[in-house]
């Protein structure tokens, strides 16, 4: 039996499909470039960052964190060659919350099994974190491109500024 979830994915994919024209794009993204960005429902880096469909890969996870990111970033150099990285990061944040040992706490309780060493890769401090993930990127010798910038995105205020 379908959720309500999955009813309103079919009828909002239906309508969405109706109207589509775009199946003609091109698999690699026009402009050459990916974003890494955090899974948080309150950013839609398709409108906060003017990327339209075909443009660039965009990237999610929690925290927006390079080293989760990395696969589909080898990917995406590599195989289908984007070469700019935008790393963006924000306010609010929910890894800025928490210790791994907190997250391993309520993992525990809820049921959850996992490895005893799982890093969640929290971090205590914002401009820190992104400064960390875009020098470890640029170190990793495995990148193609090395022009990559690092964002904080205000969720307050919908503006994003550069970390340098």
């Amino acid at each position: 039996m379908a959720t309500q979830i999955q009813k309103d994915l079919v009828k909002s994919n239906e309508q969405y499909a109706s109207n589509f024209t775009e199946g003609h794009l091109a698999l690699p993204p026009a402009k050459k470039y990916l974003v890494v960005t955090c899974m948080d429902a309150r950013i839609d880096p398709k409108s906060a960052f003017g990327i339209s469909l075909g443009d660039a890969h965009i990237i999610r996870n929690a925290g927006g964190n390079a080293t989760d990111a990395l696969r589909s970033i080898l990917i995406s150099q590599h195989l289908l060659g984007t070469r700019e990285i935008v790393l963006v990061k924000h306010t609010g944040c929910g890894m800025l919350t928490f210790t791994n040992e907190a997250a391993h706490e309520v993992v525990g309780k809820q049921g959850g099994k996992i490895e005893k060493d799982l890093d969640f890769q929290p971090f205590p401090e914002l401009e820190e974190a992104v400064r960390g993930d875009v020098a470890w990127l640029k170190g990793n010798e495995g990148l193609i491109g090395r022009e990559i910038s690092g964002w904080v995105y205000e969720v307050e205020t919908g503006k994003v500024r550069q970390v340098v």
